[in-house]
């Protein structure tokens, strides 16, 4: 991921939680295929005119919600779902630290930015661009920072999980191994 480009879908609540994203009767599953079907299904059921269930919203990428999204408990079928359903960005006035840590781990770029700012986003109706070098967003003339770890920014704009991560950098592993004689040997792994 490096520069997203979308119209969004904007579910502007609070304190949005694990459970609403994907309920728990959902969870019998240890693959990340086909959650996204289940993403908000509570909501989907209750409201006809809930915004996962308008045609005009298919194919969006940037989900934008209010203030500690992603609450509640740890699941990581939270983030699976989020990415199955297509969202590559989630936009929020802040995040829960679970589900911050579980999003990029997913390859799901969370944007925190000032309430009025994401209010704006959310009513916007034109394309955002959020661009991960610069670490900018854009709309309607109008262009905020964000920020991320320096680690995790790397990983999601070359689509690598942690353990690719590591794997990438094996040589330098093994080198700092070979000069410290660790009491394992490395090149077993």
């Amino acid at each position: 991921m490096k520069t997203v480009v979308s119209k969004v879908v904007g579910i502007f609540r609070d304190d949005i939680d694990t459970d609403l994203i994907i309920p728990a009767e959902y969870l019998k599953v240890t693959k990340k295929d086909g959650l996204g079907e289940r993403l908000f299904a509570e909501l989907r059921e209750a409201e006809s005119d809930f915004p996962l269930n308008l045609v005009e919203n298919e194919g969006r990428e940037i989900l934008v919600c209010g203030r500690n999204f992603g609450c509640g408990s740890s699941r990581e079928h939270a983030a699976w779902a989020i990415s199955d359903y297509g969202f590559k960005v989630v936009i929020a006035v802040s995040f829960a630290d679970i589900f911050l840590g579980n999003a990029m781990k997913n390859q799901i770029l969370p944007v925190n930015l000032e309430r009025g700012v994401v209010e704006r986003i959310s009513d916007f109706d034109g394309e955002v661009e959020v661009d991960l070098f610069s670490q900018k967003v854009r709309f309607a003339e109008e262009e905020y920072d964000f920020s991320i770890d320096s680690y995790r920014k790397d990983c999601l704009i070359n689509e690598m999980s942690d353990m690719d991560y590591l794997v990438s950098r094996l040589k330098t592993i093994r080198d700092f191994d070979r000069g410290r004689k660790m009491f394992f040997n490395i090149n077993d792994l």
